[in-house]
């Protein structure tokens, strides 16, 4: 139970780093999705974490760090890997992340 406490607290960390990154402001971006990195144990079994890598890639992207956001990409991918392959967000991903190539 105690993990959802957290849990509940983690989303709104994510939300502001998707805000962030609609703004195009990759650095406040990556810092929020880091939180979240930093307290996986917080998380329990939601797909926040996996996203929050997804995430910090894009961020990263937008930044310019390509080797950095590939880095991140590629942590999202294999924790997705055994994924549905039609999934609409990991179809995005590989598609964003055959980019950074």
């Amino acid at each position: 139970m105690p993990s959802r406490i957290y849990e509940s607290f983690l989303w709104p960390i994510f939300f502001r780093g998707r805000a962030s990154l609609a703004a195009h402001d990759g650095a406040p971006a990556e810092a929020e999705f880091q939180k979240i990195l930093d307290h996986p144990g917080a998380a329990g079994n939601v797909s926040i974490v996996p996203l929050a890598h997804l995430e910090i890639g894009r961020a990263e992207a937008l930044q310019g760090d390509k080797a950095r956001a590939r880095a991140a990409y590629q942590d999202f991918l294999a924790l997705w890997q055994h994924a549905d392959a039609d999934i609409t967000i990991l179809e995005q991903a590989r598609a964003e992340f055959a980019k950074l190539q």
